[in-house]
């Protein structure tokens, strides 16, 4: 589907948007951590680099900013609002002044890479969140960008799968929906 930067990519915004947006996760009420608890989550929610290692409060700020934006595109996108997902995607890749470069990474040949306006940590991350949700809304896959369906969850996924039929952000959602249908049937043949 996606070459292995734009998954990164993916994975990154999806990650950003389920640590640092309020709501719910997996059947209970989430809080966004915030405070002296903000750089290291957003630390551990981007994927491994030599540049995530300080995350200064400035840079927090500007990436929780991004993952309400980014939230926005996954839910228009969940609800079949395309037109709605590509206008928000526009201003996060206006805002940022995304541009793609290639890069050369050691032992590998040359890749695609986006930056922002500038390459601080915020703005870089930022603008390849919103290039790669680009790719994703611009083409066939914007079906592939999702909210869980599993009650009292609404945190986002990247479908995949090969015939796109996830419905569910993780494993533990999936299984308390089927627990609960198991215990619907069996509770009607009592």
């Amino acid at each position: 589907m996606f070459d292995g930067h734009v998954v990164t990519l993916l994975d990154a915004a999806v990650s950003l948007v389920n640590t640092l947006t309020d709501g719910l996760r997996q059947g209970r009420p989430y809080t966004a951590p915030h405070g002296d608890r903000l750089p290291q989550a957003i630390h551990e929610a981007l994927p491994l680099a030599s540049d995530r290692s300080n995350v200064e409060p400035d840079h927090a700020a500007y990436l929780v900013h991004t993952a309400h934006q980014m939230r926005g595109v996954f839910e228009a996108a969940d609800s079949g609002h395309i037109d709605q997902a590509a206008r928000a995607v526009n201003v996060l890749l206006r805002t940022t002044g995304a541009r793609p470069q290639l890069d050369c990474v050691d032992g590998e040949p040359w890749q695609v890479h986006f930056h922002g306006s500038d390459d601080s940590l915020s703005v870089g991350w930022s603008a390849g969140c919103a290039t790669a949700l680009a790719l994703a809304i611009g083409s066939s896959l914007a079906g592939r960008l999702g909210v869980c369906t599993a009650p009292n969850c609404d945190r986002v996924y990247v479908d995949a799968s090969r015939n796109a039929v996830r419905h569910f952000c993780s494993t533990a959602c999936r299984s308390r929906v089927k627990a609960a249908a198991f215990r619907a049937r069996k509770a009607s043949r009592n």
